[in-house]
């Protein structure tokens, strides 16, 4: 599909000029999944350009054919791994990224895998302009509250929004309108969804 990329090859540094065709800001999602919240986020914002990324190629099929039946000219998406990134974007090039669900990797062990940890942070950092910001959200108790006490102890993150259910947080509301498949299954649960809004200074 002409929306995906599998290599950075001419494109890193040149989203605007050579996709996007406009000067709007990018917005990445990491994990993206089956492009859901990218979709989602490309119908509510015309004004901005979202890129999902994630390294299941059949999975991204979805959300790119999306954007094409529906005629959207701001969404793309990337088959690649969340640590390849800065192939992708040139330093400043990302004004936000997203990490929504992504795997709580509980075992101690496997800490730097978590999308939200220091190590994918700095990966952020590269790509994202001066004070860009990462929003996070899951359902998961044991992984959000490891990643508040990681934001909170790292230098250069700026927590701004802590929060514990956004169903109670009407400042979110526009915002946490969207929904994917999964957090909709997670909602009738009774699950809380939580969400943290940093900036990486």
């Amino acid at each position: 599909m002409p929306n995906v990329f599998l290599s950075p090859e001419g494109i890193k540094g040149n989203w605007h000029e050579r996709y996007f065709n406009n000067q709007n800001p990018i917005i990445l999602e990491v994990g993206c999944g089956r492009g859901e919240y990218t979709v989602s986020l490309g119908r509510k914002y015309p004004d901005q350009n979202f890129i999902g990324l994630d390294a299941k190629g059949p999975r991204l099929w979805r959300g790119a054919k999306t954007y094409i039946d529906e005629g959207m000219r701001n969404g793309a998406f990337i088959c690649g791994l969340a640590e390849t990134i800065a192939d992708y974007f040139a330093p400043g090039e990302v004004s936000e990224v997203w990490v929504t669900f992504p795997d709580p990797q509980p075992k101690p062990s496997r800490e730097q895998q978590r999308l939200v940890s220091k190590r994918f942070l700095d990966l952020y950092r590269q790509v994202l302009k001066p004070g860009g910001i990462v929003h996070f959200k899951t359902d998961n108790d044991e992984l959000f509250a490891w990643a508040i006490q990681s934001f909170e102890q790292n230098r250069g993150v700026d927590l701004l929004k802590n929060c514990e259910d956004v169903d109670k947080a009407l400042d979110l509301k526009e915002i946490m309108s969207i929904q994917t498949k999964y957090e909709m299954l997670f909602r009738a649960k009774g699950q809380k969804i939580k969400y943290a809004k940093i900036a990486l200074v």
